[in-house]
């Protein structure tokens, strides 16, 4: 099934990410990692902002106390309300870098990582709490990508994007157990990347190199397919007052000659249902 898409930004991303609706402010937030940049898009108004950072950044999610918390190359950083930074954890680690990351139904950030050249076991996973602990959920991955809880909190759902699959865990108390996979990528439908967890407990799943983003049920049924008019599809999330609508980023790294909308921020309004995400509690 095809659905219609509306470009929400045309933009020139070079790997545009990491999408998500931030309730308070009625925002879209969304990085470009490579190109160092953090955006924000109001689509009541349509007003746009950039704020360029100093290193890459892999992922942006709100805080419980205003600002915003920041995976980046070499930790986790905090912005003030007031644009200040600082860091809540600094670990720098030569050939590494932030990749994406997700709050957890208890407002812990799970954070990934991953090798510049993308070696196989270079990445991490870990989980952050609001006073800057930090443990090390994952060690054994390559491109630690999409993350997301199901809407009891019991499942979450993670991707290792060379793997070509969706994995499972069980959740309980900031621990996972059970890894199972819930969906496989066929090759040459392209890699999985970013995803998100809708009200219904469907996951839907940004495919890189595959022009496309898929809805999987709970049971790993495939039921949906929105396809898109740019190869490199990176991730999605649920926003606008309603959180009816999908929002998707786009990139255009290592294209020698990228469509006109590659790297562009793309929206399919009335797509579903998605899930409330809490802040970060830090």
């Amino acid at each position: 099934m095809t659905t219609p898409y509306e470009v929400a930004v045309r933009a020139e991303a070079e790997l545009g990410e990491g999408p998500t609706w931030d309730a308070v402010t009625g925002r879209l937030l969304w990085i470009d990692i490579l190109g160092r940049r953090l955006h924000t898009y109001d689509p009541a108004t349509g007003r746009r902002t950039v704020r360029r950072t100093e290193q890459h950044i892999g992922a942006v999610k709100p805080r419980a106390g205003g600002g915003l918390v920041l995976n980046l190359r070499d930790g986790i950083g905090l912005l003030d309300p007031d644009g200040g930074f600082r860091w809540l954890h600094h670990e720098p680690v030569p050939g590494r870098r932030a990749n994406d990351a997700a709050v957890a139904p208890d407002g812990a950030l799970w954070a990934g990582t991953m090798r510049y050249d993308e070696a196989p076991g270079g990445g991490t996973l870990s989980r952050v709490t609001g006073d800057g602990s930090v443990d090390v959920v994952l060690d054994d991955v390559a491109v630690s990508n999409g993350t997301g809880w199901s809407p009891d909190g019991r499942l979450m759902y993670h991707i290792d994007s060379p793997t070509r699959r969706v994995t499972v865990f069980d959740h309980a108390d900031g621990r996972i157990t059970g890894r199972r996979t819930l969906a496989e990528i066929e090759e040459g439908d392209g890699f999985p990347d970013g995803l998100t967890v809708d009200a219904e407990g469907c996951v839907w799943v940004a495919l890189w190199k595959g022009a496309a983003v898929r809805r999987y049920t709970p049971d790993g049924e495939l039921d949906r397919v929105i396809e898109l008019p740019v190869s490199l599809v990176t991730a999605c999330a649920f926003g606008g007052a309603d959180l009816s609508d999908l929002y998707i980023t786009t990139a255009r790294v290592g294209l020698t000659e990228p469509p006109a909308l590659a790297g562009s921020l793309f929206v399919v309004p009335g797509a579903g249902k998605g899930l409330a995400h809490p802040p970060f509690a830090g």
